[in-house]
């Protein structure tokens, strides 16, 4: 039903910066949560960040003062600015959705994911 498709990973030196974006499409209705996760090799799934209906942030301590998420409400859309990359951040990025159809019936939504890597 509901897709993501996220863009913008790629290659870059530590210090460098990227901007990862995520545009959902399909029935939608409405959105309690979009964010972004995770995963680095032989690591779990991890949050990233993410962003409430409500405007409510939270982030990884490991990211804190360095990445920043955002949503252009009226194109259904959220991105992830990544400044002050460290190897650490390597990891395929997961764009996240959570969402309610009709009669308040929660679902998630995943995107593909988008290889980041950083070089030392």
């Amino acid at each position: 039903q509901v897709q993501l498709e996220e863009s913008g990973g790629g290659l870059v030196q530590a210090g460098g910066s990227l901007r990862l974006s995520c545009a959902a499409s399909g029935p939608i209705f409405s959105i309690n949560i979009m964010g972004w996760y995770r995963q680095a090799p032989g690591k779990q799934r991890e949050l990233v960040a993410r962003l409430t209906s409500g405007g409510s942030t939270n982030y990884a301590d490991s990211v804190k003062g360095r990445f920043t998420i955002g949503r252009d409400n009226a194109k259904n859309t959220v991105n992830l600015q990544m400044n002050s990359l460290i190897p650490e951040d390597t990891a395929v990025y997961y764009c996240y959705l959570q969402g309610e159809s009709p009669g308040l019936k929660r679902y998630d939504a995943w995107g593909r994911g988008t290889q980041v890597t950083v070089s030392s």
